[in-house]
């Protein structure tokens, strides 16, 4: 193997290096060409860290990208195959190792999705979004002696050159317009801008009304990267602020912008994304993003955004009502006076909540905010409500004893099980003087 193809493997995630020798390995001893194609050929040549691998088999029979997963699926490994497209993937942990036949994509109409035949190199290199996506990296015995050390039909390397994104023809964007949502999470992440004949093809479909025929559940999907794409590095408010540039986002839905008081808060999201302050549990990125995101519009048009983007349900929800919520945490954390108060102001908040209410603070709210997603919501006090049921308490002065006893626990007013029981009657006296 040269040193190209070693450095490309070396450069990969560790969890995919395994599953990609073993890939080798059976294309070595069936004479089958396999390359590396698209974003991870793109990001080894910038230098940039790969995330995820896409293998391309140079076999037009689309079976071949499933045999060679499930020949390489390791341990722990889950297998998804999509027999349609020739597809086929395999999960590990967070590292996404995809296999896919050569083929060649037509399409009925603006906006459809594609009809996918076998094909060829070439073919399959001509249906990418951009030229610096269209480039492989030969890493099998056979794809080596096919092709130089990388496979550039589309003048890619001349682009990642120039730092721009091309589309391959004039009507890519009237084929798939979800590929301007695409160009606008990767050219803010590799600092690269439009090529001026993409700008070009750009407005001439959004001047045919591109977006008309493109499903709410696409365009969300993709838009959900914006949001997700912090672990590659993107800051999701330079996303937003180019598609509004572009003219994009009033595409979709007419008057929707990306309001200039999100752009900070959605800056910190992204880096909370990539480096997450505290241990969280499971979130959507993409709810608390779009919350914040549309939070400053007018009401009707936050629901006919989400509505346009196929949001429904409780998901519609809790993004509508993540910026009341989130303001109200915010307020009420402004008024807090140490630990106890701070957990009870933001106790019982989802995870895509806090960390609304997180990216929306000053720093010295947010270190307040990460001590207590890292440290007091995870301690626990010396009772619980079985405890002080068994010690003769009864109905909602229960709950309200709780809330005390965690609150004076945090405080370090409360270090032990008999002082929480103590406070327990303390607050069951003061609620029946109350009652009298």
């Amino acid at each position: 193997m040269t040193r190209r193809h070693k450095e490309a493997i070396a450069h990969m995630p560790a969890a995919a290096q395994e599953v990609v020798r073993a890939v080798l390995e059976r294309a070595d001893a069936d004479g089958v060409s396999v390359l590396l194609v698209g974003g991870p050929v793109r990001d080894l040549l910038l230098g940039r860290e790969c995330v995820d691998v896409d293998l391309l088999i140079e076999d037009p029979e689309p079976k071949r990208a499933a045999e060679f997963a499930e020949h390489a699926k390791t341990e722990g490994a889950k297998l998804r195959v999509h027999a349609k497209f020739g597809t086929a993937s395999l999960r590990i942990g967070d590292t996404t190792i995809d296999f896919a036949a050569v083929r060649s994509e037509t399409y009925a109409h603006p906006g459809a999705l594609p009809s996918v035949a076998p094909g060829d190199l070439a073919q399959d290199l001509a249906r990418r979004d951009f030229s610096v996506n269209a480039l492989a990296l030969p890493l099998s015995r056979v794809a080596r002696k096919r092709h130089p050390e990388v496979v550039d039909l589309e003048g890619g390397l001349a682009d990642l050159e120039a730092r721009r994104l091309r589309v391959l023809h004039p009507k890519s964007f009237h084929d798939d317009p979800t590929r301007v949502l695409r160009a606008a999470r990767l050219a803010p992440r590799l600092g690269f801008s439009l090529a001026p004949r993409t700008r070009s093809a750009l407005r001439a479909a959004l001047r045919d009304g591109c977006f008309g025929p493109v499903s709410g559940d696409r365009l969300r999907r993709e838009l959900e990267r914006v949001f997700e794409d912090g672990v590659r590095g993107l800051d999701p408010a330079r996303a937003l602020r180019a598609l509004g540039d572009w003219h994009v986002l009033t595409a979709l839905e007419p008057g929707l912008t990306a309001p200039s008081e999100a752009m900070l808060p959605l800056r910190r999201l992204g880096r909370v994304v990539a480096e997450p302050p505290w241990k969280a549990g499971r979130w959507r990125p993409w709810a608390t993003g779009f919350g914040v995101w549309l939070g400053p519009l007018p009401s009707a048009l936050r629901r006919r955004t989400l509505r346009r983007f196929s949001v429904r349900g409780a998901a519609a929800k809790t993004v509508a009502e993540l910026p009341r919520v989130a303001e109200r945490a915010g307020r009420a954390l402004v008024k807090s006076r140490g630990r106890g108060a701070i957990d009870a102001a933001l106790g019982g908040l989802s995870e895509e909540e806090l960390i609304a209410v997180y990216v929306t603070s000053d720093s010295a709210r947010r270190r307040r905010i990460a001590r207590y997603a890292s440290e007091d919501r995870h301690r626990r006090p010396p009772v619980n409500g079985d405890d002080l049921v068994a010690g003769g308490l009864a109905g909602p002065v229960v709950g309200r004893a709780l809330a005390r006893i965690r609150i004076a626990w945090l405080d370090g007013a409360v270090k032990s099980r008999e002082e929480a029981l103590t406070l327990a009657h303390e607050v069951a006296r003061r609620s029946r003087r109350a009652k009298r």
